[in-house]
């Protein structure tokens, strides 16, 4: 007989069981318009830096859309949204254990729960994605000076 929260003394009910996710974060500075020549802080949802934990991810685009959840930019609240790959960096796998989080990647994932393995794997494939995104979408010659991602990371 298996034990529900209701029987754990001290587990309070309905708290989703941790799970391992990819997290990252959003970059502080992204290229946008003709060209890539102007610059803005974060994205139209999170502020730059913010931590967003990857949900869901899109094979069949090349996973260059992510479904992340995070604090919003303009309330804090949790919000579950559509995010561009090469808007994020630092990829890397974590054990979740908040409660908003895991509600959420309950209603959203489309993919069975990863293992520490998996989660890994996909951390360092989705790094992969992102950097090779930043590198190639606009194309054309970094403004002067340049803030974005590519040229503040020490690489």
């Amino acid at each position: 007989m298996s034990e529900t929260p209701e029987d754990i003394p001290g587990t309070p009910a309905g708290i989703p069981e941790p799970r391992w996710l990819v997290v990252a974060n959003v970059v502080l500075w992204r290229r946008y318009g003709d060209g890539g020549q102007e610059l803005r802080p974060g994205t139209k949802a999170y502020k730059g830096g913010a931590k967003v934990y990857v949900v869901s991810t899109y094979p069949g685009m090349g996973h260059e859309q992510l479904t992340t959840v995070g604090r919003g930019r303009h309330n804090g609240r949790w919000i579950t949204i559509d995010t561009a790959t090469r808007h994020l960096h630092s990829f890397r796998a974590k054990l979740i254990h908040t409660p908003a989080v895991l509600r959420r990647y309950a209603e959203s994932a489309y993919a069975p729960p990863m293992t520490r393995e998996q989660a890994v794997e996909h951390a360092a494939m989705l790094e992969r994605i992102a950097a090779d995104g930043r590198r190639t979408y606009h194309g054309g010659p970094h403004p002067d000076p340049c803030r974005c991602h590519e040229c503040l990371s020490p690489e």
